[in-house]
């Protein structure tokens, strides 16, 4: 089992080394979700999610995207997994957790963190959440 802490981690970077592991087998826990980092240009990323959540006024129809820290992680790791929905890629799906916060079964454990963002132009996931009172 891997832990990863997300905290200051680019949501790339989490996702690729997640997507790699439980395709290997391996269980990957994410803590920390809403600390996690999404580069780029802030205005750009929330119109995206915006469009994405089907509330720019029109009367789109389709696939609504959660608006939790720990779902928007998971499914950005999802679209780097083969065919999330059958096979290997279902079970891969099946193998990582993600939370916000850290848990108490994962206090205290040894975590594994990935390098942190030296970029200027970044913003937190909590940042496009409901539970940040947006959206």
């Amino acid at each position: 089992m891997k832990i990863v802490d997300g905290k200051g981690a680019v949501l790339g970077r989490i996702g690729v080394f997640a997507a790699k592991e439980s395709l290997r087998g391996e269980e990957v826990i994410i803590l920390n979700c809403d600390q996690i980092i999404i580069t780029g240009n802030k205005k750009s990323i929330e119109e995206e999610f915006k469009i994405k959540r089907g509330r720019t006024g029109s009367t789109q129809q389709g696939p609504r995207h959660h608006a939790t820290s720990e779902k928007i992680v998971k499914r950005a790791i999802r679209g780097m997994l083969p065919d999330y929905r059958e096979g290997r890629g279902k079970m891969a799906l099946k193998r990582i957790k993600c939370f916000v916060g850290v848990p108490k079964e994962y206090e205290g454990k040894k975590l594994i963190v990935l390098e942190k963002t030296k970029k200027i132009k970044f913003s937190e996931v909590r940042e496009f959440t409901k539970q940040n009172g947006r959206n």
